[in-house]
């Protein structure tokens, strides 16, 4: 079988500290690694499993706010100046800036330290005339600042002394956050100019009101990506993310002192040495040590962790080999906190059965043939029965449970499906076949239906749509939303299988990604599973680096009928990462192709309402 091979593997360009170098040329892990990570049905990794309710903090707008003042209290000083910045998904959308007359002289300790001088706002605009202007900057958004209560309350001392109503934005305090996920040992207090030197701000605080806005900002954000391991991924959930930990939690903090700081995958252990539940991060010291912090709010989290008595690390070379790791172990112990991929037995396929008439079967064998049609896995006989149903509105295939005889007996009579126009018939002879029966050949109808499952399913999204818009204007709601999830259950399960059979086929894929430090991460797949994952570092022959990893690869053995190469999910993980950005294929022993007219496209992007309309 001839390879296709990529020597495009010039190093990436330099990390901004050249010094923070990975120690050696290569780093391997041999292909019996143990276990790793759950994925939902699209094979995007999942960890926590959560379906949080709220506002996503992404789609959440925020104006950070700074003054300066003429001193420490609201009663008796006055604003100098506001700095803001609004920001909304990580992206700056506009500042705020201007100097403000206090009324009074600035006094020269106030001068030296921020650089206002009495002369520079002698001819700027007042209070009274900035305030509105703010307000109006800041209308409908969540107001953050650091050491929030000190410049709200020169916001709303101004406003009463104008007799103007506040708005009650909601504000959000960046300093509780901070003494949340910010430790001792990494800062020695929570100061905006220690919290902007520890998260590497791009602009540093000088005590001038944007210039500090812009630093919090960057704060903020920083503060958000150690939260959100945490479960803290809502605006809802910032109201409890300081809330006290409970004292026997707290006790407990140890557990994560010989903690790795690199990726890998984490084990809670119990009492009788019995794995409680395994998880995985990009730093999993910071990861377990937030187990013990108040942002944990899962009940059956803080009961595993009263329970556990020791955690363990397996540090690993890339986050893909700790995702694959956590999964394999999940699929090893089938820890009882963990409530996915526990049990890859329990997945289901679609499949046609091998007979003379072919019908559609749920199944637990996902192997498919040269030219065979799968559809899946699934992760419910149920979700699987969806799709089924979703094929037969489309394809008029037999949905009978017996053995058909290849030839047809003289006294068979056809059922109550073909009267109806629904089945072909196979059962009974032509002379036999109702009038209302299709009268498409059988093996036409069973070519239709593998197109379909294959690579085509546009006759079951036309059919289903159909259905649909026709439930809706005679109000059957409840019919319409069947159909739709009929629907959906295909789609998911047809642009999975199509995703994966080409990597589930392939002997060998070896591809690699630049990595932050100018290296390169080298991945060599085998039918699907994750044979080896190693990391070259900068300065070194990435090329002599993939041949190394390709030596001590795991030999994997194909794919049959009697097993898998591995868990469906651990594919998903290769997947995903083999299409992530930056990705290139080294080496390939087969095409890497999905159908250009597959279920992804409807997929992909799109809701299950757009594809419906775009079929009707």
């Amino acid at each position: 079988m001839h390879a296709q091979r990529s020597n495009d593997l010039r190093p990436a360009p330099g990390p901004r500290d050249a010094g923070k170098r990975l120690p050696g040329s290569l780093r391997t892990v041999s292909g019996t690694l143990r276990s790793p990570g759950p994925v939902d049905m699209s094979g995007t990794p999942v960890q926590l499993g959560l379906d949080e309710l709220g506002t996503p903090l992404s789609d959440v707008t925020f104006v950070v706010v700074d003054l300066e003042t003429t001193g420490g209290s609201s009663k008796d000083s006055g604003i100098t100046e506001i700095g803001a910045v609004k920001v909304r998904g990580g992206e700056v959308i506009g500042e705020f800036q201007s100097l403000v007359n206090p009324g009074v002289p600035v006094p020269a300790f106030i001068a030296r330290l921020t650089g206002i001088t009495t002369l520079m706002v002698a001819s700027a605009p007042g209070i009274e005339l900035v305030l509105p202007s703010f307000l109006e900057f800041a209308r409908g958004a969540v107001l953050v600042a650091h050491n929030a209560p000190f410049d709200i309350s020169f916001l709303k001392a101004a406003a009463r002394r104008m007799d103007l109503a506040w708005p009650g934005n909601q504000v959000l305090d960046t300093v509780p956050l901070a003494r949340r996920v910010v430790t001792r040992d990494e800062a020695p207090n929570h100061k905006l100019g220690t919290l902007a030197a520890l998260f590497r701000a791009t602009v540093t605080p000088d005590h001038r009101a944007l210039s500090d806005a812009r630093a919090t900002v960057d704060v903020m954000h920083a503060l958000f990506d150690r939260m959100a391991p945490l479960g803290i991924t809502h605006l809802e959930d910032l109201a409890t993310a300081t809330d006290p930990v409970p004292d026997d939690i707290r006790k407990r903090r140890h557990l994560a002192d010989d903690m790795p700081s690199g990726p890998g995958v984490y084990m809670f252990v119990g009492p009788a040495d019995e794995v409680l539940y395994v998880g995985t991060s990009k730093n999993v010291r910071t990861r377990v040590r937030s187990y013990f912090t108040a942002a944990e709010k899962r009940s059956r989290m803080t009961e595993m962790i009263r329970l556990a008595v020791s955690v363990r690390a397996v540090p690993c070379a890339t986050d893909l080999e700790a995702r694959v790791r956590e999964l394999r172990l999940i699929t090893e112990h089938a820890p009882r906190y963990n409530r996915r991929s526990k049990h890859p037995e329990r997945m289901h396929w679609v499949r046609l059965s091998a007979e003379a008439y072919p019908r559609l079967t749920v199944v637990r064998d996902g192997a498919a043939g040269p030219g065979e049609a799968v559809v899946g896995p699934f992760v419910s006989r149920s979700r699987a029965t969806e799709a089924v149903e979703a094929l037969q509105s489309a394809h008029q295939v037999r949905q009978c449970t017996k053995k058909l005889p290849a030839v047809p007996s003289a006294s068979a009579s056809a059922c109550v499906l073909a009267e109806m126009g629904r089945c072909s018939a196979p059962c009974v002879r032509p002379e036999a076949r109702p009038a209302t029966a299709p009268a498409d050949d059988y093996a036409d109808v069973v070519a239709g239906l593998a197109r379909s499952m294959a690579h085509d399913p546009s006759p079951v999204v036309t059919a289903l749509a159909r259905r649909i818009a026709e439930h809706v204007e005679q109000q059957r709601f409840e019919d319409a939303g069947t159909d739709r999830d009929r629907l959906e259950a295909f789609l998911a399960g047809a642009s999975r299988a199509q995703r994966l059979a080409p990597v589930v086929a392939s002997p060998q894929i070896v591809a690699a990604r630049p990595t932050e430090s100018a290296g390169w991460e080298i991945v060599v797949v085998r039918y699907g599973r994750l044979a080896t994952t190693a990391v070259c570092t900068h300065g070194h022959d990435p090329l002599a680096a993939v041949a190394a990893a390709v030596a001590v690869a795991e030999h994997v053995v194909p794919p049959t009928s009697a097993g898998p190469a591995c868990h469906p999910e651990e594919t998903d993980l290769v997947v995903a990462w083999l299409r992530s950005p930056g990705v290139r294929l080294v080496e390939t022993d087969l095409p890497l192709t999905c159908p250009v007219s597959g279920a992804e496209k409807y997929v992909v992007g799109r809701s299950t309402a757009e594809v419906v309309s775009a079929a009707g």
